[in-house]
């Protein structure tokens, strides 16, 4: 006999977590209930309560990971791996380039900054690390929920109340839905001016495997002054070094 406590309704929450952390996109909750051999009823009752709790989301009756889920997975990141990954790298970045370099990832509806690369002879900026800022008003959150569905992030910003003003800077749920498709479109993310007057920034999503943004790298310069679709290449170039080295 098994020394193993068996708790089922746990032990099919889990398994749903994992298998929809598998999916490249959102998937059918018979699909789900037929993949791990669940009572369709029991994978319903499950998802409502994930749902409820923000670990899934639910469009045109197809479920995908939630924000709540990202949260975990970051604030892993956080304590140690993608720091000890990234600092050298994004050093290396901001000496390249000769703009400063940051490493944020995804906490709730604001990003947090991790590392930080300056660059010689350019200015301390608000983006230090362990700062909190808006996700939607810096190019670093855009570049992260650009990657995301369109499920998840009217999940995050379920109205126009839920977007944070900073100062002058503000956007409705309308602006934000083309920033994020004019991001997607481009392969990377922009910010001008709202987070500091006189800089502008450029940013790309650091991805795992089934494409979910673990992190984000920006590039922060001031503005008018370089060549934006290069410095985003060569962020891209350190994004997919540091998924490399995390193994996602």
């Amino acid at each position: 006999m098994s020394d193993k406590v068996q708790v089922p309704a746990a032990d099919g929450t889990l398994r749903i977590l994992s298998f929809l952390a598998r999916q490249r996109g959102s998937v059918p909750a018979a699909t789900i209930a037929t993949a791990l051999e669940l009572p369709r009823s029991t994978t319903y009752h499950l998802l409502t309560t994930l749902l409820e709790h923000g670990y899934v989301v639910n469009g045109d009756r197809r479920w995908a990971l939630g924000v709540a889920t990202h949260d975990l997975g970051t604030g892993y990141l956080r304590q140690q791996p993608l720091a000890l990954v990234g600092r050298n790298l994004i050093t290396r970045l901001a000496d390249s380039v000769g703009e400063n370099a940051h490493l944020a990832v995804l906490h709730g509806r604001d990003v947090v900054y991790v590392v930080e690369g300056r660059a010689p002879d350019r200015p301390s900026l608000i983006t230090d690390v362990g700062v909190r800022l808006p996700a939607h008003l810096t190019a670093s959150g855009r570049s992260m929920l650009a990657a995301m569905s369109r499920e998840q992030v009217l999940a995050m910003y379920p109205n126009d109340e839920s977007l944070t003003d900073r100062g002058n800077a503000s956007l409705t749920r309308r602006e934000l839905r083309e920033v994020l498709r004019l991001a997607r479109e481009r392969g990377f993310a922009t910010e001008h001016g709202e987070i500091t007057a006189g800089f502008e920034s450029v940013a790309v999503p650091v991805l795992d495997r089934v494409g979910w943004p673990l992190a984000s790298i920006a590039l922060t310069f001031p503005e008018g002054t370089v060549g934006v679709e290069q410095l985003a290449r060569e962020a891209q170039a350190t994004a997919i070094e540091i998924s490399r080295r995390l193994r996602v």
